[in-house]
């Protein structure tokens, strides 16, 4: 959890946002030092309802932001009224932000037409202001809910937030009832929901009308066969090159020149030992490799697996698959919950561990795991192993005599003792300044020492006396002098691009060096970058062969909708088969602007009517007026068969720009005959 110091940005001025911030935000915190239990909320009575939490003043507006994503245009909690609304102020480097994303989805599940969830992007970072970057950050950390860009702070300032992430819940009156700060609110916001449901449904103050959102994962864009590739290792010796392809969950194994030799994990999110076809993980990131055993920072299954590249086996050897809720002090590794194990190194027996959601340092041996450096404080402190602070370590390397470490949200290079009897230090970047102020001094300086500046640095390597980093938010590989503590730039423009011959990056993760060359993970560029040390000339590997999992098979029918089987239909027969489709739009609303019809047909047994390749999956189709022409080529003039369509369009208010939105299905099993002579040409269908 990161707050902002008062001086870095003005909390609210106004009389009216000061007492929202008071009164509202004393009621439950988490992650702080004053805190309520979920008991506390006001229980309402089995008679006369009463409201369990009243709000005592309005929500302030959504207006202010940069731009709208995960929704065609901008929301105004107008719009919203009747519903309960979420406010998620994160900002997509904290991950204190990122450990609250799965319980946002649980509650979205739970209540879908009774909550709307909107995350307020507000930038802690220069580059997290950008609307581009935060569409990316969306995509992957697979967000499924709209997200304003609050690159201003106006809404930050409008609500009184000082903290990363807060959550503001507002009643379906509009009036701002709960604020909770920091994470692990799940169970508090469960209770708080369900009651509000129960409150207002009695009051006939809730709507619980279906909203619908156009999705940037919704937008068409080609499927790459990486996709967000986080950490990447290579290894000379073997001649092989591994990478955490992060958002595929999966790691791939290749040689130096890019030919695929195997890939490990289903490609799905899960947390499954075994074959490498049948393993699963959970957004990958770090690599270490001893022998024949490829160890993997699986980061959001919080657990450490090994990969036995000889046997072809997957072995997970620490961490329970749950996020721990508090500071541990380790155990028996198998038994051990973790949190965000985001990179690791071993050095003789020991496996040390970038432990970047309790800002510590780990290490793991002779069947314990612990702490090794690090007091839990999120800060950039020098000192004793235990004394010191880390702020989201996010990439260990070693020269063999000390571990290098990245702190992300200091922006700081780390530098570790490899015995408990040293202490940590600050080779680049800020420390032990007063307030957390180190937490916000980024820049895009080279220099030495303390006069440098990075922003969100994320991957590290140690290479001939020398730390390669990758300055992640400056979208540009640097160097580090051991010796000088010198920082400089090594390749490019500080602005995110994918250009060779003047090198651009987007946001790189992982570095590694084999022999004279450098490999990069150009993670929102889905590419693995080759840089030759001696020329500075950048390529993109040719990873051969490589093609991004198969999608999921598709469910044939409309989840929550009731098939309406229809008697047999006897068409004429033509070249193709035709649906024609007249949509239902009430007065008042529209077909939204910004996304087509998509429709799907299957078939419900054996026919030979159409051939399998033009049975649809997913197809778009833009209407014409309110009604759609379905065609679907014959295979066959001759014959019979049974199909099923399936539709979904969305509708939007007649004063909505497409921001809110209603989703509309239907669902029909239709028996077909098709013959030489018929009196319809066409199935006429009509949405209900």
């Amino acid at each position: 959890m990161t707050t902002r110091p008062l001086s870095v940005v003005a909390i609210c001025c106004g009389l009216g946002l000061t007492l929202l911030a008071i009164d509202v935000l004393g009621q439950i915190q988490t992650g702080g030092t004053r805190r309520t239990s979920a008991s506390q909320i006001a229980k309402p009575k089995s008679s006369l309802p009463t409201n369990p939490l009243p709000g005592k003043l309005p929500a302030p507006g959504l207006e202010g932001g940069t731009g709208w994503l995960n929704t065609s245009d901008e929301i105004t909690l107008a719009e919203l009224r009747g519903k309960i609304v979420l406010l998620d102020f994160w900002t997509y480097c904290c991950i204190n932000c990122m450990h609250i994303l799965p319980d946002l989805a649980y509650l979205e599940k739970k209540f879908p037409n009774e909550l709307v969830v909107i995350g307020v992007h507000s930038a802690k970072f220069y580059n997290e202001r950008d609307t581009e970057n935060v569409r990316r950050a969306i995509l992957r950390y697979e967000i499924k809910h709209p997200v304003v860009n609050d690159s201003a702070l106006t809404l930050w300032n409008k609500y009184g937030i000082d903290t990363w992430p807060t959550l503001i819940l507002i009643d379906p009156e509009g009036k701002v009832c709960l604020a909770l700060r920091g994470e692990g609110n799940r169970k508090n916001l469960d209770l708080a929901i369900s009651r509000l449901i129960t409150y207002h449904k009695a009051k006939g103050t809730l709507d619980p009308t279906p909203f619908h959102f156009n999705l940037e994962s919704g937008k068409k864009a080609p499927r790459t066969p990486l996709r967000f590739p986080g950490k990447v290792l290579a290894d000379q010796a073997t001649n092989r090159l591994f990478i955490s392809d992060s958002n595929h969950n999966r790691i791939v194994i290749a040689d130096l020149d890019g030919k695929v030799l195997d890939i490990v994990g289903a490609g799905v999110i899960g947390r499954k030992d075994g074959s490498f076809a049948e393993a699963q993980f959970d957004h990958p990131q770090g690599l270490d490799l001893q022998g024949d055993l490829l160890y993997v920072a699986d980061t959001e299954n919080h657990s450490i697996r090994t990969i036995d590249l000889a046997a072809k086996q997957v072995k997970t050897i620490a961490g329970t698959g749950k996020q721990a809720a508090l500071r541990s002090t380790g155990g028996v590794p198998a038994s051990t919950a973790l949190s965000s194990p985001w990179d690791l190194k071993k050095v003789g027996n020991k496996l040390f561990i970038a432990m970047a959601g309790p800002h510590q340092i780990w290490v793991m041996e002779n069947n314990s795991i612990r702490p090794y450096a690090g007091s839990g404080k999120e800060d950039v402190l020098n000192g004793t192993l235990k004394a010191a602070a880390f702020a989201q370590p996010s990439g260990i390397t070693t020269d063999g005599k000390f571990l290098y470490v990245v702190d992300s949200e200091g922006s700081a290079i780390r530098k570790v003792p490899l015995e408990s009897s040293g202490r940590v230090s600050t080779i680049v970047g800020t420390s032990d300044l007063p307030d957390g102020r180190c937490l916000f001094m980024y820049d895009d300086i080279d220099g030495i020492g303390n006069q440098a500046r990075l922003q969100h640095p994320i991957g590290i390597t140690s290479h001939n006396g020398m730390l390669y980093v990758a300055d992640s938010y400056n979208h540009k590989i640097k160097v580090i002098d051991l010796e000088k503590k010198s920082l400089k730039t090594f390749l490019g423009t500080g602005k995110p691009g994918v250009k060779d011959d003047i090198a651009e990056f987007s946001e790189p993760a992982g570095l590694s060096i084999a022999g004279e060359k450098l490999y990069v993970a150009d993670t929102n560029n889905h590419a693995i970058r080759v840089i030759d040390l001696k020329s500075g000339k950048v390529a993109a590997l040719d990873l051969k062969d490589l093609a991004p999992p198969q999608p999921p098979a598709i469910d044939s029918d409309v989840p929550g909708i009731k098939v309406k089987e229809l008697p047999p239909q006897i068409v004429e027969s033509d070249d193709h088969l035709e649906f024609r489709v007249t949509l239902a739009i009430p007065e008042g609303f529209k077909l939204n602007p910004a996304q087509d019809p998509i429709y799907r047909i299957v078939a419900a047994g054996e026919q030979t009517l159409v051939a399998p390749e033009n049975l649809n999956q997913g197809e778009e189709l833009p209407p014409a007026e309110n009604a759609l022409s379905i065609k679907v080529p014959l295979a066959s003039r001759q014959g019979s068969g049974k199909f099923k369509l399936n539709l979904s369009y969305t509708i939007c208010s007649q004063n909505s720009k497409g921001g809110v939105c209603q989703l509309k299905t239907a669902s029909w099993l239709i028996p077909i005959t098709v013959k030489d002579a018929a009196e319809q040409k066409a199935l006429e269908l009509q949405v209900d």
